[in-house]
């Protein structure tokens, strides 16, 4: 089979491409700078350069696919551009499913995020779960639109698309607040952990596992949820603990002392940048809140099977402790 995919480079597309190239796939990849993609092109992806919010960039590289994944998408907290999200997350995701469509592409799978149910107050939703309401951050509300504007609306006219919603995904080469906040963690540099906050964490392989089973066995115009065990952070670092030996802050900060950080840094942010774990949006999603899905659909009719966060953290953790400190 012949895939197009779009993110290649990036923390979960190019575990995906891997993966499917493994499998004895052909991919071709939409990438905007040729010199970032080296690996794939070493590896034998075929590379096409374009970008997503450029429509007229991408029919060429996707004309004759079998399939499309569409992973390429903006995250940054606390950017002050913010135009690129709405251009990226619901532009660009509005731009590749048009030209999916009009190529007559037989199946996609578009990566949305367990982010758009927001805060599920403790809850562990499904995919039936839905949130209308004000957002924690600019990535949630333009994911919320592509969903629920763009993809959704699209699938119920007939576009043959899958819909995966990966919660919170760790592992090798993660640069996101996450990932950051676990390398601070080894080096005993994370200051405090906040109370009550839950995620469901997934490796990024077994993420990107996930959507190789939706497009060879999701039903087109079904969501499923690609989340991995659920714990609270508190509690993720006493499992980081017992894999690495490094205790975890001592200092433990409840919602509210997180709330009102975030509005003493909303002046701040607004004058100069702030560091992504002090901006007044990373301090808003981890005030207490709960990202929670289940993942049972995905097990049920994916075969998709998660590892557990220990094994998870042994894998990435212990060869990070390893490095030399910088």
């Amino acid at each position: 089979m012949r895939y197009f995919v779009t993110g290649a480079t990036g923390f979960l597309g190019g575990p995906l491409v891997r993966q499917l190239l493994d499998g004895g796939h052909r991919v071709s990849a939409l990438v905007r700078d040729l010199d970032r993609a080296g690996d794939l092109a070493a590896a034998g992806v075929e590379l096409h350069r374009g970008d997503i919010t450029e429509r007229a960039s991408i029919g060429g590289a996707m004309a004759g696919a079998d399939g499309v994944f569409h992973v390429a998408a903006w995250y940054r907290i606390g950017a002050r551009d913010r135009s690129q999200a709405e251009r990226i997350n619901v532009d660009g995701t509005r731009n590749v499913l048009e030209t999916m469509r009009d190529l007559g592409v037989p199946k996609g799978v578009y990566t949305s995020t367990l982010a758009v149910f927001s805060d599920t107050g403790g809850r562990v939703v499904d995919e039936s779960y839905r949130y209308d309401g004000p957002h924690l951050s600019e990535y949630d509300r333009t994911k919320w639109r592509a969903h629920y504007e763009v993809a959704l609306p699209m699938m119920r006219a007939g576009l043959p698309l899958v819909i995966v919603q990966p919660g919170l995904i760790y592992g090798p080469g993660d640069h996101s607040v996450t990932g950051q906040a676990l390398a601070d963690y080894l080096r005993r540099r994370l200051p405090l952990a906040p109370l009550r906050s839950a995620y469901c964490w997934a490796h990024v392989d077994d993420v990107a596992r996930g959507h190789v089973l939706a497009m060879e066995k999701g039903r087109p115009g079904e969501s499923y949820i690609l989340a991995g065990p659920c714990h609270p952070f508190v509690e993720a670092l006493e499992i980081a603990e017992r894999v690495t030996g490094v205790p975890p802050p001592r200092l433990k900060a409840p919602p509210w002392l997180m709330r009102l950080s975030a509005r003493l840094m909303t002046p701040l942010a607004a004058l100069a940048p702030l560091p992504e774990p002090y901006h007044p949006e990373s301090l808003r999603v981890a005030a207490g809140v709960t990202y929670l899905g289940s993942n049972r659909k995905a097990r049920e009719e994916l075969g998709y099977d998660p590892r557990p966060l220990e094994q998870g953290f042994r894998e990435v953790l212990l060869p990070e402790l390893a490095k030399p400190s910088a």
